[in-house]
């Protein structure tokens, strides 16, 4: 487990120090380094090690410590997965840029850190990995150093430490009220010390949640996400899909789950705080992606609207309600990434940022525009493809909730359904049906293959996940069951 985390992290940190002859022989180093940590999960994902590495201990109550269950593999085969296609990307999107090196330094840092989180045995360790992905991530949100994208990194910063500040008292509480901080499900809170105190436990609940939460982009701590899509898409894409957002969204299932517990919170007017935050959030994202012009803002907007249907589904706190968040954090991530590197596609052959100047792209590029649409419709919900399997299972955990408040949840997803059709829908209309005498008579064409082969992956794992989605689904229940 802690070679899988540290070797990108090594193998990042030492990159501007190895001279090589040739940019070639940095992308093999870059791929190699990143595959094999991929096949070392892998290795791990099938022959999970049984019991905690401890590789930091403070006292006997307090360590670092790695440890993989049934939640760690499903988020850390989904990284595994997708970042060694996200670097392939990368490469052609980052070909002559002036600070390479030292992009691909923390983009590769950010893989073993994020790894970190997904193997973390306790809330200690995954609060220390949570704050170090925000110093490795801080810089790529930087990396062209305009003025747009200091002040960015700035926004992406200060939102990021207040939030640690907010999660850190969560800790604190679970340290001195918990019997132990790794992860259990059903809580590691003793009832005898917060009885009579209800309402503080609570309310440190709901500031703890809002803290992790400022990663998931919940309102209203969001203003960062549409800013950092000034960064290069690899990295957006990587914020968007995975590495920062969804290790947000990871956290809070920890929290709710693995620490406090749902049986002493559902119920209470916590849950309804947070519930309605989500469901506030959902409304508010998909709003503001229909009015956005920015193609990557766009897409950001609507990643902050699909973040909140996990942590919306995890709100409910039902078993149903957990595998609904982790079937929609594992189908969301490969459907966003595929999303975002379409867009970074076009941004990076045409130089084109706004949806108006899209119109007739789509015979230019044919086929990042036809996995965008086909992406598109998957995050609709549009049945065979994935983000309708998903979507299902949220519906049925607020159905089967007997919430009236996750019944106007439900409410709310579809007409969030509704907007995203609009709002994804209306780009590949503009690029495949443009109004006469507006069609795109400059000279573009599809990219590369190192651009294109991650995209075709992308688009069949879509149609696999839709037509064939028992084996997900029944692993992720396997792990809210406590069979694996």
């Amino acid at each position: 487990m802690f070679i899988a985390v540290l070797l990108p992290f090594l193998a990042g940190m030492i990159l501007p120090a190895i001279r090589f002859g040739q940019q070639k022989y940095k992308e093999i180093y870059i791929e190699t380094s990143v595959i094999i940590t991929s096949v070392i999960v892998v290795f791990l994902v099938f022959n999970i090690p049984e019991g905690a590495f401890v590789f930091a201990r403070f006292t006997r109550a307090l360590s670092l410590s790695l440890k993989i269950d049934g939640l760690s593999v499903i988020f850390g085969a989904l990284v595994a997965f997708l970042w060694p296609l996200a670097t392939l990307y990368a490469f052609e999107y980052m070909e002559g840029d002036r600070y390479w090196s030292i992009f691909f330094m923390f983009y590769t840092m950010t893989y073993g850190v994020t790894l970190g989180i997904a193997f973390s045995g306790n809330l200690l360790t995954m609060y220390f990995f949570y704050e170090l992905l925000t110093l490795v991530t801080f810089p790529l949100v930087m990396h062209t150093l305009s003025r747009e994208a200091i002040l960015a990194s700035r926004t992406y910063l200060y939102y990021s430490l207040g939030g640690a500040a907010f999660a850190f008292i969560g800790l604190v509480f679970i340290i001195t009220n918990g019997t132990s901080l790794d992860f259990i499900m059903g809580g590691v809170l003793d009832k005898a010390e917060i009885t009579g105190n209800e309402n503080v436990f609570l309310l440190i609940y709901v500031m703890s949640f809002l803290g992790f939460g400022v990663k998931a982009a919940i309102c209203p701590f969001n203003a960062w996400l549409p800013k950092a899509g000034v960064a290069p898409t690899p990295v957006t894409a990587l914020l968007h899909a995975v590495a920062v957002v969804k290790a947000g969204a990871f956290a809070i299932i920890r929290l709710t789950y693995y620490s406090y517990g749902t049986q002493i919170l559902k119920g209470t007017w916590a849950q309804t705080v947070v519930m309605t935050v989500t469901i506030l959030t959902i409304l508010y994202g998909s709003c503001m992606a229909v009015k956005e012009t920015h193609f990557k803002r766009r897409l950001a907007y609507s990643t902050i609207s699909n973040l909140s249907y996990i942590l919306f589904s995890a709100t409910i706190m039902t078993p149903l309600g957990l595998i609904g968040a982790v079937m929609h954090l594992v189908i969301h991530a490969i459907i966003k990434i595929c999303s975002f590197f379409c867009a970074g596609a076009v941004i990076h052959r045409t130089g084109k940022n706004y949806i108006h100047e899209l119109d007739g792209m789509g015979y230019k590029l044919p086929r990042v525009f036809t996995i965008f649409t086909i992406a598109s419709l998957a995050l609709m919900g549009v049945p065979m493809l994935p983000g309708f399997v998903s979507k299902w299972y949220i519906a049925q955990a607020a159905v089967n909730s007997m919430n009236p408040l996750a019944y106007a949840g439900l409410c709310v997803i579809m007409i969030s359904a509704l907007l995203t059709a609009i709002y994804m829908l209306s780009i590949s209309a503009r690029a495949f049906f443009p109004v006469k005498g507006k069609e795109c008579t400059e000279d573009f064409s599809d990219p590369g293959i190192k651009m294109l082969l991650p995209l075709y992956v992308f688009v069949c794992v879509l149609f696999v996940l839709g037509l064939y989605s028992k084996p997900l689904a029944d692993f992720v229940r396997s792990v809210v069951m406590e069979v694996v």
